[in-house]
């Protein structure tokens, strides 16, 4: 099995807490943890996180800080998942089911070349 990493970007899912509705954000984050779940239960789970919206960005050797990321809110990236599949077709067989298409965000599945040092 190879492993993969899923970036969520998109998908403001956190309009359901700005939306004041607790049902809703927790409706959501259930269907989260169900898709997990189910890729968990396959063994092809290895983890992942969400991520906050701090952060910096460092360029040319530390020389220059600067806040973000502040990229369009359709490219940023809230999160993470580190996936086992047989390759990039299966991976991306996996990724269909994930709950940010309900919110017009979307998942860049990515092979993680091993290094042979």
């Amino acid at each position: 099995m190879k492993e993969f990493m899923f970036l969520f970007r998109g998908g403001d899912a956190r309009r359901l807490q700005e939306q004041k509705s607790p049902e809703l954000w927790q409706q959501h984050m259930m269907k989260w943890k169900a898709w997990m779940d189910s890729l968990a239960k396959k063994g092809q789970l290895n983890g992942g996180q969400p991520l906050t919206m701090n952060g910096k960005v460092v360029r040319e050797n530390g020389k220059q800080i600067t806040d973000g990321p502040f990229a369009e809110g359709k490219e940023v990236i809230g999160g993470y998942l580190l996936v086992k599949a047989a390759d990039l077709n299966e991976a991306i067989d996996l990724s269909k089911n994930c709950p940010i298409f309900e919110h017009s965000g979307f998942v860049e599945v990515r092979e993680i070349q091993e290094l042979n040092m």
